[in-house]
């Protein structure tokens, strides 16, 4: 499944009632470890139709990061119901990401 951009637009359709998990990765283009760690966040979105996983720029949407507390990125966080579950800061390897959801 591609990566979906959430925007305060699309984030009530595509997070709150999503039926899958979704994954939120809070991120900037400036951000070094951001982009060390997207190719990874993509591979899980191509690899795992059970999970939704979303890409929040935080320049961009800064109400969306304010909404989820985000103070450092890359911020992951997990929404399984409409409710957050679990978030984690920093760059990370693929299965601790994995068990975050």
């Amino acid at each position: 499944m591609k990566e979906i951009t959430l925007t305060k637009e699309n984030f009530e359709t595509e997070v709150l009632n999503s039926q899958k998990p979704v994954l939120i990765d809070f991120w900037a283009t400036w951000c070094g470890p951001c982009r060390m760690i997207a190719p990874i966040i993509e591979e899980i979105a191509n690899e795992n139709d059970e999970i939704k996983v979303c890409k929040v720029n935080v320049d961009d949407e800064p109400e969306l990061a304010a909404a989820f507390n985000v103070t450092s990125i890359p911020m992951l966080a997990v929404v399984k119901n409409g409710e957050i579950t679990n978030t984690a800061v920093g760059y990370m390897p693929k299965e601790k990401i994995l068990n975050l959801i």
